[in-house]
C-alpha cells in the first residue's frame, strides 16, 4: 500500500485489466475495464474515507478521560487542598465549591482537571 489511497484503487483497476487481458486480447476492453473499476472504487471509497476522518473518536484520552470519574478521598479535600485516589493514582484535589469539604474515605466525582489538580464535588 502507498500513502495515497487513490493509487491503491488504481492498482485494483490494473489488476482487473490484467484479468481481462488473460480472458481476451482486446486492448480497448482492458483500458475500459481499468478506467471503470478505478473510477468506481475512487467514487465509492473516497467519501467513506473522508467521513471516517471527519468523525471524532468516541474514546476520551488523557485528562478528558478522567472527567466524570469517581475517586476516593485520601486526605481531607476542601476549597484549597486535599488528595484523592483517581484511576489508581494519587492526585492533589480541591472542592468545586469553596464551602464544601470531603473527609477521607468518601467518594467524590471529578468535575474537571485544573493543571495537576482535580476539581471534585
Amino acid at each position: 500500500m502507498t500513502t495515497m489511497p487513490e493509487l491503491g484503487m488504481l492498482s485494483a483497476g490494473a489488476v482487473a485489466a490484467a484479468i481481462t487481458d488473460g480472458i481476451t486480447d482486446n486492448a480497448v476492453l482492458q483500458v475500459v475495464v481499468f478506467a471503470v473499476v478505478s473510477t468506481a472504487l475512487i467514487l465509492v471509497v473516497r467519501p467513506i474515507a473522508r467521513r471516517s476522518r471527519a468523525e471524532h473518536p468516541g474514546v476520551s484520552t488523557g485528562v478528558q478521560a478522567l472527567t466524570g470519574r469517581s475517586a476516593v478521598v485520601l486526605e481531607r479535600v476542601d476549597g484549597t487542598t486535599g488528595q484523592i485516589k483517581l484511576a489508581g493514582e494519587v492526585w492533589s484535589a480541591r472542592a468545586l465549591d469553596a464551602d464544601d469539604s470531603f473527609e477521607p474515605g468518601s467518594q467524590v466525582s471529578v468535575v474537571e482537571i485544573d493543571g495537576a489538580t482535580a476539581v471534585v464535588m
